[in-house]
């Protein structure tokens, strides 16, 4: 079955197509919890709640990584598997969702990579945080070029053929390196990555669309996309300066906040009128529409939050309104010639 099938999952009486994850026979709904929030600014009544609303609106599809929240001071990394594995353990529900996290990124010194070694042992980590005997997705969260492809598979096969992983993704990976490790997959008979997590959005659009895209649509890799709202700015809630001091993520949002950006945010607000939804439910019917995404990857640190969700997952925006869109995230042709020439 290739990526672009799709069935129908009936849930509290409206249909939601999930997709499949490249061609891995996973099925995902088509939009994905990130878990980055959990243990930094949503704590675990918070993402208990937040995570039965997302369950109960018919989605299954949860992302974390090793890492989250390391960043937080207190906080050693491992929290935000650590909340989502008491939460089904909880509920009972492990069957029923689809998690993946990711490996790779630094959690001490000696702790990172994508060795044999360090994958082997961070594993063993995050099923005993999330209190399952098995991941769904596991990803190599950034590429490490220290540590050899076939090394980094080798370690995948083994968790693969032992029942602890169903299958692999990678993370922040160049076009040439995702097309190498393909290769090598092929060429040796191991483990292939059966999804790419990109940075991909309204504004964050050309490098994925340039290299990225047609790389998995050729291969039928399966894409979740993160920052589907760029970080909380596609909601349309930072319209000033004065407005970044909001959540503590504010200041990621400054980067956003150029005369492009507005005029992307300018089209959000006249679409999210005409289907009287929430700029954000549009923002992520966008990505959803495009090409080849499986799910884009938004976070939630309210249940009210989860409503644009809801929301983005019942839309089909009409080729008015993708026109709309499209024209106002342009890459300007200013900076796409000094991207080409340099």
């Amino acid at each position: 079955m290739s990526s672009e099938m799709r069935f129908t999952l009936r849930k509290g009486g409206r249909d939601m197509k999930k997709r499949e994850l490249g061609r891995s026979g996973i099925q995902v709904s088509p939009l994905a919890l990130g878990g980055n929030v959990f243990g930094w600014t949503a704590n675990e009544p918070t993402a208990f709640a937040i995570l039965d609303a997302f369950v109960a609106a018919g989605f299954d599809l949860i992302d974390t990584a090793d890492v989250y929240s390391r960043w937080v001071p207190g906080n050693r990394g491992g929290e935000s598997e650590t909340i989502i594995g008491a939460w089904m353990k909880e509920r009972g529900n492990r069957q029923k969702v689809v998690i993946a996290t990711k490996v790779g990124s630094e959690l001490g010194p000696g702790m990172r990579g994508l060795s044999r070694v360090h994958i082997l042992r961070a594993v063993e980590d995050s099923l005993r945080r999330l209190q399952t005997d098995h991941v769904d997705l596991y990803q190599s969260h950034q590429d490490d070029a220290a540590a050899p492809i076939q090394e980094t598979l080798g370690a995948y096969e083994q968790l693969i053929k032992e029942g602890k992983v169903r299958a692999i993704g990678a993370s922040n990976f160049t076009a040439k390196r995702l097309s190498r490790s393909l290769a090598i997959s092929e060429d040796k008979g191991l483990p292939r990555y059966e999804s790419l997590q990109p940075l991909y959005n309204l504004y964050d659009r050309a490098e994925f669309e340039r290299t990225l895209a047609p790389l998995c649509r050729e291969q039928g890799l399966g894409v979740i996309s993160y920052y589907g709202l760029a970080s909380g700015f596609l909601t349309g809630k930072y319209r000033s300066s004065q407005d970044l001091s909001k959540s503590v993520r504010g200041q990621r949002v400054r980067a956003y906040m150029t005369g492009r950006g507005f005029k992307i945010l300018a089209a959000l607000d006249q679409v999210a009128s005409r289907y009287e939804v929430e700029p954000a439910s549009i923002a992520l019917a966008w990505v959803m529409a495009q090409p080849g995404i499986t799910a884009p990857i938004a976070s939630a640190t309210s249940v009210e939050q989860l409503k644009a969700f809801v929301e983005a997952a019942k839309l089909k925006l009409d080729r008015q309104a993708m026109e709309l869109l499209d024209k106002a995230s342009a890459e300007p042709a200013a900076e796409k010639e000094a991207r080409t020439a340099a």
